[in-house]
């Protein structure tokens, strides 16, 4: 069975450790078969949470960035692969930001 699959390369450095190694998930995907896309977040504008919570009543954020359009993408997908070098023992702040921005579709 087929999977759609999408990888979220978060490292602030295109080429870097993280997200090498998500080129060579995606390259193994690939090979299986199965559907793959990539996002690299540094290419994307996401804008950091401010807890309004308006979000709550409109079903996304009020902010009109990238973020709407990958939460829309990390619904529509079966595998979900985050990829992230790691400061002062947590992921980056771009992965930190999305994540954030995940709020409207949980609550």
């Amino acid at each position: 069975m087929n999977k759609k699959v999408l990888i979220i390369s978060s490292s602030p450095r295109k080429g870097g450790n993280s997200d090498l190694l998500c080129d060579q998930f995606l390259t193994g995907v690939d090979e299986a078969g199965h559907q793959v896309e990539k996002i690299f977040l540094g290419e994307c504008k996401i804008s950091p949470c401010i807890g309004c919570y308006s979000c709550s009543k409109l079903g996304e954020c009020f902010k009109k960035d990238d973020a709407n359009k990958i939460l829309e993408k990390m619904i529509d997908y079966d595998v979900i692969v985050l990829g992230a070098p790691v400061y002062f023992y947590s992921v980056c702040s771009q992965l930190k930001m999305l994540i954030d921005q995940t709020v409207p579709k949980y609550q």
